[in-house]
């Protein structure tokens, strides 16, 4: 415990505040000027590495369509073209004319790197949520301004045929959006300007119309359980209720967990992450408040405080719309006067600290508080003219008088390190509750001592994978912990720390060995009993962002973003591996894959919006249409394709949405979006702009999304906000 110092001002007992004065993780907006200087400059090295990479994949492109287009050319030659069908072709929609004339059909978003994101929440409402910059911008610095105008006309959405049916446009002399074509028995879709093509099932092909009205799924997502907690950098977040509750909050929801019952309750009422919260004396009324963000419209969502109960989880007032700026990252009720006042502090450059009547929704008064972070707000527990506020290196006691707000410092010897210990709870007895900066709650006592309660993620999370056979989900991030959950229990059955940030994971068939794809082109077989590592390798130096054993469990593909499939055998259960080779035909990078039911052939999407067929023994691309028209695929977590094209709104960018999974009994269609949505669609989702049941919960983008084996729950990533949403399918 830290040694007490002499307050300047003797009256208050500011010995339990001194652990909120100093913090090395400290989320105020000092800086800010010099992160958007660091900000601007890797977005422009990230431009000229653009450019490299856009010239490196049209040539790239050019020679791989040649030589595809000589061997079509010489197999139709050879047996001759199918009766009653064009001659088709996968994954290229523009002539080798096009890029012999030096247009690149076809340019990563990227170059090989990852969609840049910016993660969390905007830091100011007219704050873009992305900074992932369009291979089409980079093209356009080599080709004159004539150049551009034909490349223009000659956009593919603006040629149709007879024999096509088009989804009729919004309004008049817009390009059309979606073509069904009867020859070559596809669909095209365009993002961003570029085909799409997708194959239809013959069994499909003669019925098929895009004028068709999709139906909802006839099941419905409800949240059922939270995990993670956020503590990483706010503060006074965990609470006991009378109920038996602890109160906390993680992403967008603010969770009432139930130790005794494992039970958890969550108040959906806020739209980006939540950032603090207070408990009325009542102990009844909550108070939250929340981060600014914007819409999938690209509008702004204000911060603001939310007043709710915790026993019906109805809000009762909403304070602060256009008020506070950034985000409000204090608040406290008044504790002597029946809790009439609300304070709160937003992070505006000046922290404005206010005060609230908050049961009429009006502002009594506020004032600049710190040009530093502020960190906690809180009334004195007998004196409701008295407020207390703390921060970086400062302490400052307010009086509330005549309409106004007058301060005054306190001065103290302050310890410079205080643990990982972030706000603590008193239970029952002598039970605690402890939140942690590494964003977990231990439950226990100074005579006991501690056990975990609650543990997440602290840093980015992309990687999600169920198991194939039992009530578990294996989770993994930047923050290069690996957790494998009981979705039952609701607590990790182990967690390990690896090497490298992971970014992606994958169970065998038979669920004893896991794959783990990190950030650095290395992977991991692991052991899902022991979690020890079997064996560890390496493919390339960038992102590995998908790993996939296949049903039969004799192949695994791993897929990299430097626009490559790697190809292993498999033996002995899993744990013995060996490269056969790599499939090289994408001129971007690798984003997601399926595998076939049978197991002969996986089919891949890139970056670049391109739809790709893969024969694994030889490690070959698929280009025949008919070898794989009617394939039954063993899943559908392929973002592009025939099966999932309705999840796009119109005018989507190719980035919108993150991951897609399919039931296991081939009814329900899940998504994850970058607007903190998680959607559910009727499977096969083929017409355009199907209709969806849509769920909060998520702040910012949702990374990732799988149902469990028996398809009872669905699991659901965030990426900043670092949580694990649990949804049962009702």
């Amino acid at each position: 415990m830290a040694e007490r110092g002499p307050a300047f001002c003797g009256l208050y007992d500011t010995s339990s505040l001194l652990q909120y004065c100093n913090d090395d993780n400290l989320s105020g907006t000092s800086g800010m000027e010099v992160d958007d200087r660091v900000s601007a400059l890797e977005q422009r090295l990230q431009l000229q590495e653009d450019e490299l990479a856009v010239l490196k994949a049209a040539l790239a492109d050019a020679l791989r369509r040649l030589r595809a287009c000589e061997e079509q050319g010489a197999a139709l030659r050879a047996r001759g073209t199918p009766k009653g069908r064009a001659p088709p072709r996968l994954g290229t929609t523009a002539s080798v004319c096009q890029l012999l004339k030096g247009l690149p059909t076809r340019t990563p978003l990227n170059g090989s790197g990852p969609p840049r994101r910016v993660g969390g929440y905007a830091t100011s409402p007219s704050s873009p949520k992305k900074e992932a910059t369009s291979g089409r911008s980079s093209v356009r610095r080599y080709l004159s301004p004539e150049r551009l105008a034909s490349v223009r006309r000659e956009d593919p959405r603006s040629r149709t045929t007879s024999s096509s049916s088009n989804c009729s446009a919004k309004k008049e002399g817009k390009t059309k959006e979606v073509i069904f074509s009867v020859e070559d028995g596809s669909v095209k879709m365009f993002l961003r300007g570029r085909p799409v093509p997708m194959l239809i099932p013959d069994e499909l092909a003669p019925t098929y119309s895009l004028d068709t009205r999709s139906e909802l799924p006839s099941c419905r997502l409800k949240l059922d359980w939270v995990y993670g907690y956020r503590g990483r950098d706010c503060r006074a977040n965990l609470y006991l209720l009378p109920t038996g509750e602890i109160v906390y909050f993680v992403a967008s929801v603010a969770v009432l967990y139930s130790v005794e019952e494992q039970r958890q309750r969550h108040y959906l009422g806020h739209n980006d992450d939540i950032k603090c919260l207070a408990i009325h004396p009542d102990m009844v009324t909550i108070a939250t408040g929340q981060v600014a963000g914007t819409t999938k419209e690209g509008k702004p969502l204000p911060p603001h405080v939310r007043i709710w109960d915790s026993v019906s989880l109805s809000t009762l007032h909403v304070l602060g719309l256009g008020v506070f700026d950034r985000a409000v990252c204090c608040v406290g009720f008044s504790k002597s006067n029946g809790g009439n006042l609300l304070c709160a502090v937003d992070e505006s450059n000046d922290h404005m600290l206010s005060v609230w009547d908050w049961a009429k929704e009006t502002k009594v008064v506020d004032v600049k508080c710190s040009n530093e972070a502020v960190l906690v707000a809180t009334f004195h527990p007998t004196d409701p003219t008295v407020l207390i506020t703390c921060g970086k290196s400062h302490i400052y006691f307010w009086t509330l008088e005549g309409g106004s707000l007058s301060k005054r410092q306190g001065l103290f010897e302050v310890p410079e390190d205080f643990g990982p210990v972030r706000t603590v709870a008193e239970g029952h007895g002598d039970t605690l509750y402890v939140g942690t900066t590494r964003n977990s709650i231990l439950q226990g006592s100074m005579h006991t001592g501690f056990s975990l309660l609650v543990q997440g993620h602290v840093e980015e999370l992309w990687g999600l994978a169920t198991h194939p056979s039992q009530a578990q989900f294996v989770t993994c991030g930047q923050d290069k912990l690996v957790h494998l959950w009981s979705s039952e229990s609701h607590q990790p059955l182990w967690s390990r720390i690896i090497e490298d940030p992971a970014r992606s994971a994958g169970f065998h068939p038979s669920g004893s060995v896991l794959a783990v794809g990190t950030v650095t082109g290395r992977w991991l077989l692991l052991d899902t009993e022991t979690h020890d590592l079997v064996a560890i390798h390496t493919d390339g130096n960038e992102q590995i962002s998908v790993v996939k054993f296949s049903p039969d469990g004799a192949y695994l593909a791993v897929g990299s973003h430097d626009n490559l499939v790697y190809v292993y055998t498999v033996d002995q259960g899993g744990r013995k591996v060996s490269r056969l080779g790599k499939c090289s035909g994408h001129s971007s990078f690798i984003t997601h894959l399926d595998w076939a039911q049978d197991s002969s052939c996986f089919v891949t999407n890139s970056g670049d919006y391109e739809i790709l067929y893969w024969d694994p023994a030889t490690c070959k691309q698929i280009t025949s249409a008919d070898a794989v028209r009617n394939m039954e695929w063993a899943t559908a977590t392929c973002v592009l394709g025939f099966g999932v094209f309705g999840i796009w709104s119109e005018g989507a960018d190719g980035t919108d949405i993150n991951a897609v999974a399919r039931s296991h009994d081939g009814k329900l269609l899940a998504s994850a979006d970058d607007f903190g949505k998680v959607h559910l669609f009727s499977y096969p989702c083929c017409q355009p702009r199907a209709l969806s049941h849509k769920y909060g919960g998520h702040s910012s983008h949702v990374t990732n999304v799988a149902f469990l084996w028996d398809d009872s729950m669905a699991l659901t990533t965030g990426g900043k906000d670092t949580s694990v949403l649990q949804w049962r399918v009702v």
